[in-house]
């Protein structure tokens, strides 16, 4: 769903570990590495959608996971025009982002890349919470840094000097 400002409503993951370290997906056969996320549809609330697209793309279930914190304010990024399909330009600006902070209370092997027929992720690792916000393509940096920013809060209990870079191949 657009809004009447260009945006399109969505969900950010944040999945951290018990160490603080943060979930990276890799997109299916591209070398660009983000969080999942994804679209809200009509009629759902950003939780059910947060719910939804943790299922589809990581293959998490709401039993293997709990919510840390979410940012309280939507956060918007724009979309360069050339990313932009012809048909949606002059309507579509970008996205505006509920992000939510979630622990695995799972374990790693709950992870499932291939649970959705269309699978967003080939492989995924642990990284240092950090790390994603100067790694993810340029126009979303700036939204990774604010959804980071307010959600660290939220870890404080976790032992963040744990910095191991686990990689999961699907």
């Amino acid at each position: 769903m657009i809004d009447r400002d260009g945006y399109r409503s969505n969900v950010g993951i944040v999945l951290c570990n018990a160490r603080g370290e943060v979930f990276w997906g890799k997109r299916v056969r591209q070398d660009a590495w983000q969080f999942p996320q994804g679209g809200i549809k009509s009629g759902e609330t950003p939780e059910q959608a947060m719910y939804r697209e943790l299922e589809e793309e990581t293959g998490l279930l709401p039993q293997h996971v709990a919510i840390l914190g979410r940012t309280r304010e939507w956060l918007r990024y724009d979309v360069p025009q050339s990313w932009i399909k012809r048909d949606w330009r002059g309507i579509y600006r970008g996205q505006k982002q509920i992000w939510y902070l979630l622990k695995l209370i799972g374990r790693d092997c709950d992870v499932r890349l291939r649970a959705s027929e269309h699978p967003e992720f080939d492989a995924w690792r642990w990284h240092n919470y950090w790390k994603p916000a100067s790694e993810v393509v340029d126009f979303k940096q700036e939204v990774y840094r604010l959804a980071l920013g307010e959600l660290e809060r939220h870890l404080s209990h976790l032992n963040k000097h744990h910095n191991a870079h686990h990689s999961r191949v699907a």
